[in-house]
């Protein structure tokens, strides 16, 4: 009998909101929530410029959205939010319960990640191990993801279902949007 394969329907994505490149101190974050294509909940907080809470801070808007117990995944535009606040993923699966899904639009230069954590961010060496042990990004519908806590065949699944406009799923288009129209006044795509 053929396992059943789990459902991705609720989610909630995550991304940063724009800053300058000078900018020193806290980031805004946004989280969307999302059952199928429907926007059930929009959550914020703020993660250090470069430093080490985006974890906790992750973890702590999945409890606040009100919605943990119905989500089925967590998605992340990317492993580190306002900089190189680098996520813990595995540690975010395991503190919320959820599988994570670290979608870009490309592979990342991981050459040149290495070479900015070890030569100009303050703890670069951790940070570039927690990013080394998820093994490289792979192509999947038309993105590039990491997978934590799901096989890339489940990923598959979770984008196909939460994927409406373009090739970003929902969740992360929206939170990226939110965060631009916030701290801008006005938002626009592409970036994700």
């Amino acid at each position: 009998m053929p396992s059943a394969v789990r459902k991705f329907s609720h989610a909630i994505g995550f991304d940063d909101a724009p800053f300058a490149r000078e900018h020193r101190g806290d980031v805004r974050v946004f989280g969307t929530v999302y059952a199928g294509h429907t926007l059930h909940g929009v959550v914020s907080g703020r993660v250090r410029r470069d430093g080490r809470n985006s974890t906790a801070e992750v973890a702590r808007l999945v409890e606040l959205s009100g919605a943990r117990e119905h989500l089925h995944l967590i998605l992340l535009q990317g492993v580190a939010l306002a900089g190189f606040n680098v996520v813990d993923a595995p540690a975010l699966g395991a503190l919320t319960g959820l599988p994570v899904l670290l979608v870009a639009r490309r592979p990342p230069d991981l050459e040149r990640i290495r070479r900015a954590l070890l030569t100009r961010v303050p703890g670069g060496a951790r940070k570039w191990r927690l990013i080394e042990a998820l093994g490289p990004m792979e192509p999947c519908r038309g993105v590039w993801v990491q997978c934590v806590g799901l096989g890339l065949a489940e990923a598959e699944v979770a984008l196909a279902a939460l994927t409406v406009t373009g090739r970003v799923p929902e969740p992360l288009r929206a939170a990226h949007l939110i965060a631009g129209g916030v701290t801008r006044g006005s938002s626009r795509g592409g970036r994700v």
